[in-house]
């Protein structure tokens, strides 16, 4: 005769009330990097899928995101950090912020690039073209009449 089975027991987790008019906001999970939604005001959230229980960072404490190097996880962070370690790879990734990269379109197949601000070139990651960036037309000038130069007095 099958005896029946009693459900698994619940934990009992505190409930946190949702904010009056229902704004949420969301954060990485520290265990499995999933996105997390959570009620405003809450200290803390526990993962659904992993149970790793995050903590929320202060109101008004302002966040950015960047993609790992190593991984391609997407990362959150403190808007102000100069570094982020991933917690998937270990990889740490310069934090920089808005006005210390640039941006400029590949010589090649236009794709539009983001590089470090002072950065002589950048390697395009689609079509793997080195572009020169950074070079003021007085520098190529110069360089066009010493190749220029260098080419006659070889011949």
């Amino acid at each position: 005769m099958p005896v029946p089975l009693a459900p698994y027991p619940t934990p009992t987790v505190p409930v946190t009330p949702p904010a009056a008019n229902g704004a949420q906001s969301q954060l990485v999970c520290s265990g499995c990097r999933n996105l997390l939604l959570y009620p405003v005001g809450a200290t803390s959230v526990c993962c659904a899928v992993c149970n790793a229980v995050t903590a929320v960072p202060p109101p008004g404490t302002e966040m950015a995101q960047l993609v790992c190097g190593g991984c391609h996880t997407l990362l959150m962070y403190i808007r102000g950090a100069t570094s982020v370690q991933c917690s998937c790879c270990h990889t740490v990734n310069l934090a920089m912020e808005a006005n210390q990269v640039a941006h400029v379109n590949c010589g090649n197949c236009q794709m539009l690039l983001m590089y470090q601000y002072g950065a002589r070139s950048v390697k395009c990651a689609v079509c793997n073209f080195v572009t020169t960036v950074g070079v003021s037309m007085k520098s190529l000038l110069l360089a066009n009449v010493i190749i220029n130069k260098w080419i006659i007095v070889s011949i």
